[in-house]
């Protein structure tokens, strides 16, 4: 591999990690804030978030 295929392998690396970081941030942000209330095998659960 010379240097130039180098360079281009690790910018591709630090979009998608750019990209994913993003995707996990957007995603803890836009969960609703309150309770959570949840029916299961255990019974009900409620969490404040």
């Amino acid at each position: 591999m010379n240097r130039s295929n180098g360079l281009y392998v690790i910018i591709g690396v630090l979009v998608i990690a750019v990209i994913g970081l993003g995707a996990y941030i957007y995603r803890e942000e836009s969960k609703p804030q309150g309770i959570e209330m949840s029916i299961g095998k255990n019974g009900v659960s409620i969490e404040q978030n």
